[in-house]
């Protein structure tokens, strides 16, 4: 057997963190990603987390091998492997040239799965600090009214397209960090999104196009300040309302789409206090990821790293009867089945 056969047949058996889908196809085929190829076969089920050890330190790029589980800090044994995952997704000639080993032309993913083979810069997840998985990007872009729950719960129609807002990249936090509640507003509230992550850059797609330019999805949450949103305050739009400081947890893990058994069929929870709020499924989407993705590119280009929310299902604060919203010293959970699980403190 060739060694890169061996390699990732030895590579599967590490990768204890797959769903519990049932046996997928071994077909191998690879898509072109900013100027390299990723390998597309089972191999490439991974959960890429950004981290930080406990008392600090400087930044890796990792692998973890299951929900809850280990974590490969790849960056930190091969220094090819940037640190971070946008300049990962990046790739372009440089890291091509650094990836070169004698005649021998090697991907990144097929240096991570070496690694992660090889079981090398195993960190027990108590020992890190999560970050969020993507930072810095291009576009931080969301989706509005885009389960037919949410819409039903505020008497409105589905969209005949979708509705597309913005926030900022700096208003990103970790998994575990604290949302801060702003002096300026009474009525902020949750929405638990599936957050698409891009993988290459793409402009014009079409619907069959859109799915080639994911690389995976992550866990996110689209804070709101709803007396900023619902109001006439700025003139009726609500961006402020959608982007101030800490508005965005995200993560802990951007998980490639390989290693996703149905993006269609997962279930979305938030909790506050231990108690359910939020409890629907990716099924109710609208308008589903590659369309998304295809529809935005109509306007504007993506680019590796790039984030786009996709969506909040049924049970926010604001159309509770009577309304609630987050208060100081509440604790935030959001899960995707799959995906994750955060934990935010509202300060």
């Amino acid at each position: 057997m060739p060694y890169r056969c061996k390699l990732r047949s030895l590579s599967k058996a590490c990768f204890v963190f797959r769903n519990s889908c049932v046996e997928k196809s071994n077909t191998h085929f690879a898509a072109s990603i900013s100027g390299r190829n990723f390998s597309t076969s089972n191999a490439v089920d991974m959960r890429f987390v950004q981290f930080t050890g406990k008392n600090g330190g400087p930044q890796h790029l990792g692998v973890q091998l299951a929900q809850g589980g280990d974590v490969i800090a790849v960056s930190a044994v091969d220094s090819r492997i940037p640190n971070t995952l946008k300049k990962f997704l990046e790739g372009g000639d440089d890291l091509l040239k650094k990836a070169r080993r004698e005649d021998e032309e090697v991907d990144m993913l097929t240096i991570v799965e070496r690694i992660v083979a090889e079981g090398r810069s195993v960190i027990p997840e108590a020992e890190i600090n999560f970050l969020p998985p993507v930072t810095r990007m291009d576009k931080l872009a969301c989706v509005g009214l885009n389960y037919s729950g949410h819409c039903k719960e505020q008497g409105v129609s589905p969209p005949e397209t979708p509705v597309i807002f913005s926030k900022f990249p700096s208003n990103i936090i970790g998994p575990r960090d604290n949302i801060m509640l702003p002096p300026i507003s009474d009525k902020v509230d949750w929405e638990a999104e599936l957050a698409i992550v891009i993988g290459k850059k793409c402009k014009a797609l079409n619907n069959d196009e859109g799915e080639e330019c994911i690389f995976g999805y992550t866990v996110a949450q689209d804070i709101t300040a709803r007396d900023w949103q619902k109001s006439k305050r700025n003139g009726g739009q609500f961006l402020l309302g959608k982007a101030m400081d800490t508005f965005c947890p995200l993560g802990p893990a951007v998980v490639t789409k390989e290693a996703v058994c149905d993006i269609n069929n997962l279930s979305v929870k938030t909790w506050v206090n231990g108690n359910i709020k939020q409890d629907g499924n990716t099924s109710e989407l609208i308008f589903k990821p590659h369309e998304i993705v295809a529809y935005i590119s109509q306007f504007m280009t993506l680019l590796p790293g790039d984030v786009i929310l996709t969506g909040t299902p049924a049970g926010v604060g604001f159309t509770r009867k009577p309304p609630e919203y987050l208060q100081r010293g509440d604790v935030l959970e959001t899960e995707i089945s799959g995906l994750g699980r955060m934990r935010n403190k509202v300060l």
